[in-house]
């Protein structure tokens, strides 16, 4: 139970250390469990985190990475990962110059939350936005 979350949280962990192939080889282990255990509730979590390795390694994808796991959010009404995927994409639109889009994508999704804002999702959206607004 709950291993793909678990190993997401390793993946994160890889990430953090910037071993790239290692956390994406987590990932797709992840997913193979999911899949296998029919365990979706992190689904839009494991690919946002695709997404986070692939905007870090240049790879092109991230965006949509992105885009799916914001529908996988939406789909489960899973608003703490619709809050993680809206902040990851508009951090990316914030570095192709995008910020009326990130800003966009990612003010209704914050402003939707009513407590919690102590929270490290919450502070980091907070800041993203308050960049974004200069």
């Amino acid at each position: 139970m709950r291993r793909p979350y678990y190993l997401a949280l390793v993946a994160e962990g890889l990430m953090t250390a910037e071993r790239w192939d290692a956390a994406q080889t987590t990932l797709n282990q992840a997913q193979s469990v999911a899949s296998a255990t029919d365990e979706a509730w992190s689904n839009a979590e494991l690919v946002r985190l695709q997404g986070v390795i692939a905007s870090r390694t240049g790879d092109q994808a991230a965006e949509d990475h992105f885009r799916n796991a914001l529908a996988l959010a939406r789909e489960s009404k899973a608003k703490s990962w619709e809050l993680r995927t809206a902040t990851s994409l508009a951090r990316l639109w914030r570095q192709q110059n995008k910020a009326d889009d990130a800003r966009n994508i990612l003010q209704p999704v914050y402003d939707w939350f009513t407590e919690g804002f102590e929270t490290a999702d919450l502070v980091d959206a907070k800041a993203l936005l308050k960049s974004l607004s200069r």
